[in-house]
């Protein structure tokens, strides 16, 4: 592997171009149902491509591995980190706990987790996320699961503010038919989805791409299964000394495209804003100090 923060999918992706005609349908069949296909025997996986054994070989040393059981290693280790629940996350971190303080060893992995996601986030992505957001022709929809729901919550309350034609997705599930009843073609579903994911974010996406809606996923650096669906994806690097994951980098790009989308209309978002405060005002909902 090139780098320790990049998943086997990663590096099938960046040495695609270099492979042979058999070693890209062998790449693209691993890709098919990543991570599972690559899980079976040499045998099994080539049988599924198409593809020779030795083409098997031969990929898995072109992509950096030292040889399929090498390979195969860290598809197991993507596996097992898709589903380590809180405690095996401490316990992991707890037993390779430096002596230093908590705040400098939580400081350190956040500022790691934000290098490496923004040396891996598509300016040009951001920028057509941007423009989504922006476009007050599409009505945007938000979900997220039993944790990432409070940064779905907070995208949604800002973007608001912002621009009409927003909805949060309740936390029910059993209630989101409801919702995708009324995405129309060109419409935005911002879905946050991060390891144990959720099933159900699978079939909202799909339903929501038969209603002609874009999709936008905000996953973690293994992938949600729903970012398969999605027009755009960003891949967030989210582990910290603890038993949980942490959605700073998340928060730090979510709040950035909040001020790119506001700053495109801030003619519109200004006079949204100063209603907004009227309203405010009327309701005395928030106190003035004199």
């Amino acid at each position: 592997m090139t780098a320790a923060s990049k998943t086997v999918s990663d590096v099938i992706h960046s040495h695609f171009g270099t492979l042979t005609r058999a070693e890209k349908q062998l790449a693209e069949s691993l890709l098919d149902n990543y991570p599972v296909s690559g899980l079976g025997s040499i045998t099994t996986i080539a049988e599924n491509a198409g593809v020779s054994t030795p083409t098997v070989v031969r990929m898995v040393q072109k992509l950096g591995f030292k040889g399929y059981p090498d390979f195969q290693a860290h598809l197991h280790q993507e596996v097992e980190a898709t589903i380590s629940n809180p405690i095996a996350k401490h316990d992991r971190w707890a037993s390779n706990a430096p002596g230093t303080h908590i705040l400098n060893r939580f400081a350190d992995a956040i500022m790691g987790n934000l290098r490496q996601t923004l040396s891996a986030l598509d300016t040009a992505t951001f920028d057509s996320v941007a423009s989504l957001l922006s476009d007050r022709k599409r009505s945007l929809y938000f979900v997220g699961g039993r944790i990432t729901g409070a940064l779905a919550e907070y995208f949604f309350t800002h973007m608001q503010v912002i621009r009409p034609n927003t909805a949060l997705l309740s936390s029910n599930s059993s209630s989101w038919p409801q919702y995708v009843l009324n995405m129309n073609p060109g419409d935005l579903l911002v879905i946050f989805d991060i390891r144990r994911y959720e099933q159900e974010m699978v079939s909202l996406a799909t339903a929501a791409r038969k209603r002609g809606a874009e999709i936008v996923v905000f996953t973690d650096q293994w992938g949600s299964p729903a970012a398969k669906l999605a027009r755009h994806t960003f891949r967030i690097q989210i582990e910290a000394p603890s038993a949980w994951d942490s959605s700073v980098v998340t928060l730090f790009i979510v709040e950035a495209l909040i001020e790119a989308v506001q700053s495109s209309t801030w003619d519109e978002t200004k006079e949204r804003m100063k209603t907004l405060e009227g309203l405010f005002e009327q309701t005395r909902l928030f106190r003035k100090l004199s």
